[in-house]
């Protein structure tokens, strides 16, 4: 990969702080992490339209949304997935300066990408595990993905021939059992006025 030389950085006029002031919130970025068919883009959504509904400005990056465009270059080798992650932590840090509260719904399996995630976008980065079991994401199975991978068509896929590295200490736990989609983003909502990012 080429890296760009002579370049730096430039402030902005308009100050992260003075945004955040203005739109009335603490900018965060709530990464949800699970299995294909966990529910994090749901819950995700779920949150995204809570959030709005009470006036607060966000975004939600899904990740197959952005595959289809800026990450359309990245199959799902390791290599591609930890370059998915990176492009993904920069831009989501680029959303909270503009002062947003940003969620990202990708599987993100591996404990070392979201930890550089986590140290790149700093003290405001959430970890949302969506704890499900892989035979109830296999159960589910909305897009036919474990169906193909059990078979054999579709390789590297997380939880089958790929691992997935659960969490250790997230700062939101959801085990999905016995919850329905609005009980589950209610409490990432309550973890957000716990700790002073909305009121």
């Amino acid at each position: 990969m080429i890296k760009a030389t002579n370049i730096v950085w430039h402030d902005a006029a308009v100050t992260s702080a003075e945004r955040q002031e203005k739109l009335g919130s603490k900018p965060c970025v709530l990464w949800y992490t699970g299995l294909s068919g966990s529910g994090k883009s749901t819950i995700a959504n779920a949150v995204d339209r809570m959030l709005h509904n009470r006036g607060y400005y966000t975004y939600l990056l899904d990740g197959d949304n952005v595959r289809h465009g800026l990450n359309k270059d990245l199959g799902f080798t390791d290599v591609d997935r930890v370059e998915n992650i990176r492009r993904i932590s920069e831009i989501s840090r680029l959303f909270n300066d503009a002062g947003l509260i940003v969620s990202t719904a990708f599987i993100s399996p591996f404990i070392t990408d979201r930890e550089a995630a986590r140290e790149l976008i700093g003290t405001d980065f959430i970890e949302v595990f969506i704890d499900t079991p892989l035979s109830e994401c296999e159960k589910r199975d909305p897009k036919g993905l474990y169906k193909k991978a059990r078979a054999g068509e579709i390789p590297n896929f997380t939880g089958i021939d790929s691992p997935y590295e659960a969490p250790d200490s997230a700062e939101v736990h959801l085990e999905t059992d016995g919850k329905n989609i609005e009980e589950a983003a209610a409490e990432v909502v309550d973890y957000l006025i716990a700790n002073s990012y909305i009121k």
